[in-house]
């Protein structure tokens, strides 16, 4: 029982979570202090046009930073992936955390020896240069989909995702009441930045110490539309003990199977082991990347945003109910989490992704009006199931490659997601800048309709049988 332990990734994407809500909320405070410092003038003579400015302060600020955090990964995400699938596929997690370790420490520099606050873009590029979220996701990814089964994979993936979700909910709750009420020797935002420090180390330490890489979960992938029914030989082994079960219920699964095999491999299956192989289905996969890839559009753009839309006019939130606001974006993890338990008794894994994107889009609609706080919250519980998509179309993915592609391939996937969130990032806050005279909320609805867009090519994913 410890053994399996020791492969799970929880314990790991709850203290890296918790460590990046709390550094979050830390870091947008500590910007929003520096930005009142340096513009304490304006303050003074026109709280308008000050409010006006310290949004753009801060928001060319996110907007570097984010640029910095995105693209420095591209360096080294790829080749760290390949060292992990050849070497240990460890690696892939053990390196960013090392690199979120010690860059995020930096706001601790920042905060108690009042270092500038541009040393924070060196930090993203330290963080990115390991590897970044787009490695250590991936990895994450990856050594899940390697310790489970076919039928319970997107479960699996996001059991992950609610544990991340869990997690940055305690630490968005938390992080607010100590930014405000402690601190050390007056330096608001010390606690949270040590706390996190702290975290982070943990995660190194069991990443490196305890956890182990699970056997990969032989299970073959039979394409085809109405399999038949049979058994296999119980007398035929493979070397690898692979499961011989190879032919699935299709009463049992609600999910239809993958297209593409011969009919002969399973004509052949009572009488001839069948290798592990699967037919890459080259169509769907393109087809899943362009559906992440717009949808992560849209939610990147919008969630980019959202941090000084929250802090400015009319909400014009303090620490406290930024933690709160933060903490109901995770409670969608745990929404989503249990719509994907249900979903996929029922529903076809296509299906489950469409109904996230629709969730998201109704509650950015709402998000572009929001005038007061309650609005906010009504417009989280819309977007109940908004982080569906992404974990179920690992899911998918991961049923058209072989076991040991899955480092590379979750890999080739975050780097294109980083990449569109570099170009959200950038795109969204210059246009939330030039519409802050006129309609703040008009990136909400810019995300909206990308949203509705990235259902095109699910739907035609929907229509091949998936």
């Amino acid at each position: 029982m410890f053994a399996a332990a020791r492969t799970w990734t929880e314990p790991i994407v709850a203290g890296a979570q918790i460590a990046s809500a709390l550094y979050d909320t830390g870091l947008l405070m500590v910007v929003k202090d520096h930005c009142n410092m340096t513009n304490s003038s304006s303050l003074q003579n026109n709280s308008e046009n000050s409010e006006e400015e310290q949004q753009k302060r801060i928001s060319n600020f996110y907007m570097i930073y984010n640029l910095v955090l995105g693209l420095t990964p591209l360096l080294s995400a790829f080749l760290i992936a390949r060292l992990g699938d050849k070497k240990n596929k460890k690696i892939t997690i053990c390196g960013p955390l090392v690199g979120y370790l010690v860059s995020r420490s930096l706001l601790l520099f920042v905060i108690m020896l009042n270092w500038p606050i541009e040393v924070m873009f060196g930090a993203a590029a330290l963080n990115g240069l390991t590897g970044g979220f787009s490695t250590y996701w991936a990895g994450v990814m990856a050594l899940a989909s390697k310790g489970s089964s076919e039928q319970r994979r997107a479960v699996r993936l996001s059991t992950i995702e609610l544990t991340y979700g869990v997690s940055g909910f305690i630490g968005s709750m938390a992080s607010g009441h100590l930014f405000v009420k402690v601190t050390i020797y007056k330096h608001s935002g010390s606690v949270l930045a040590i706390l996190s420090t702290v975290l982070y180390a943990f995660c190194v330490f069991y990443s490196l110490i305890v956890l182990k890489v699970p056997q990969e979960t032989n299970e073959p992938i039979l394409h085809a539309q109405d399999p038949p029914r049979g058994r296999v030989n119980p007398n035929l082994q493979h070397e690898n003990k692979a499961p011989n079960n190879f032919l699935r219920n299709s009463q049992s699964e609600r999910t239809p199977l993958l297209h593409g095999r011969e009919e002969n491999t399973l004509a052949s299956v009572n009488t001839e082991p069948v290798e592990n192989v699967v037919a890459v289905d080259k169509a769907i996969i393109f087809l899943l990347f362009a559906a992440a890839i717009l949808y992560d559009l849209a939610v990147a753009g919008g969630v980019d945003v959202l941090p000084m839309f929250l802090i400015k006019e009319p909400l014009k939130w303090g620490p406290e109910e930024i933690g709160y606001g933060n903490a109901t974006g995770y409670v969608l993890f745990v929404t989503s989490f249990l719509g994907v338990y249900i979903f996929s008794k029922y529903l076809r894994e296509s299906t489950m992704i469409m109904i996230g994107m629709l969730s998201f889009s109704g509650g950015m609609l709402i998000m572009a009006f929001v005038q007061w706080t309650f609005m906010y919250y009504i417009a989280r519980l819309v977007m109940l199931f908004a982080l569906i998509p992404l974990p179920v179309i690992r899911s998918v993915i991961s049923k058209q490659i072989q076991g040991s592609s899955y480092g590379k391939v979750f890999v080739i996937l975050q780097m294109c997601l980083a990449i569109t969130g570099v170009i959200a990032s950038l795109t969204f806050i210059r246009i939330y800048q030039a519409a802050l005279d006129w309609f703040s909320g008009f990136c909400f609805i810019l995300s909206v309709i990308i949203s509705f867009l990235s259902i095109i090519p699910v739907s035609i994913v929907h229509y091949r049988g998936f």
